[in-house]
């Protein structure tokens, strides 16, 4: 039987190392991680999209994308054909983001964010994940890795102009309850995990490993709670 190849794609200036609580049948799938590439000059959340497709080496692989990382997978499934995307911790459309975050594209004020500031791994901890970080802040210093000023400017920007507003249907999306990026308020046709914040790649990896695999078979029953 061949293998369904898995391909994940971590949040923000998050390494692969977010995903090493995930372990899926090795009977049924191969798993492979994805790295955030330095963006060229000016370059769309589109054209870096097409670019990352790149990296995917298997046809109709299944991609898995966490926060930010779910909004590029989104875009890559644009190029390639794909047999499933999953998000997690993430949005559909820009109709699922939060006040603050609308209230930032529409004043730029995310042009204001002093970038030396956020290579500091509190403040970028805070600017990603919210203010219930200093309980969690050792746990995010061994997962935030990308500090380059450049990709942090791009990145910060892409996130918060992104310019969907028309949710892919077939786009499964999981999402905590908890989450206090992208509030559960906020967010529409998704499963939901109860007590998942917006590290329950990292802390929800029981009901993340039990479930992906149900997911991407179709054998998902939402009934089912660890």
């Amino acid at each position: 039987m061949n293998k369904i190849s898995v391909y994940f794609m971590p949040g923000l200036a998050a390494s692969v190392a977010i995903f090493e609580r995930i372990k899926l049948p090795e009977s049924e799938f191969e798993m492979f991680f994805l790295e955030w590439e330095m963006p060229l000059e000016k370059e769309s959340l589109q054209d870096y999209a097409k670019r990352m497709t790149e990296k995917i080496k298997h046809e109709n692989p299944v991609l898995i994308g966490v926060s930010f990382g779910g909004i590029l997978v989104q875009e890559m499934s644009r190029f390639i054909s794909v047999r499933k995307v999953i998000i997690i911790s993430s949005v559909k459309s820009n109709l699922e983001f939060p006040k603050r975050m609308l209230i930032a594209k529409s004043t730029k004020a995310y042009k204001l964010i002093p970038i030396s500031l956020v290579q500091n791994i509190e403040s970028l901890a805070k600017f990603s994940f919210g203010k219930k970080v200093n309980e969690r802040l050792k746990l995010y210093e061994k997962f935030l890795s990308v500090r380059d000023k450049r990709y942090l400017d791009w990145a910060i920007e892409k996130v918060i102009t992104w310019d969907r507003s028309v949710a892919d249907q077939n786009v499964i999306h999981i999402h905590g309850d908890a989450d206090d990026v992208f509030p559960i308020k906020n967010i529409t046709n998704c499963i939901v995990v109860k007590g998942g914040t917006h590290i329950m790649i990292l802390m929800k990896c029981k009901w993340l490993n039990t479930n992906l695999p149900k997911i991407i078979l179709d054998q998902y029953n939402d009934v089912e709670e660890l």
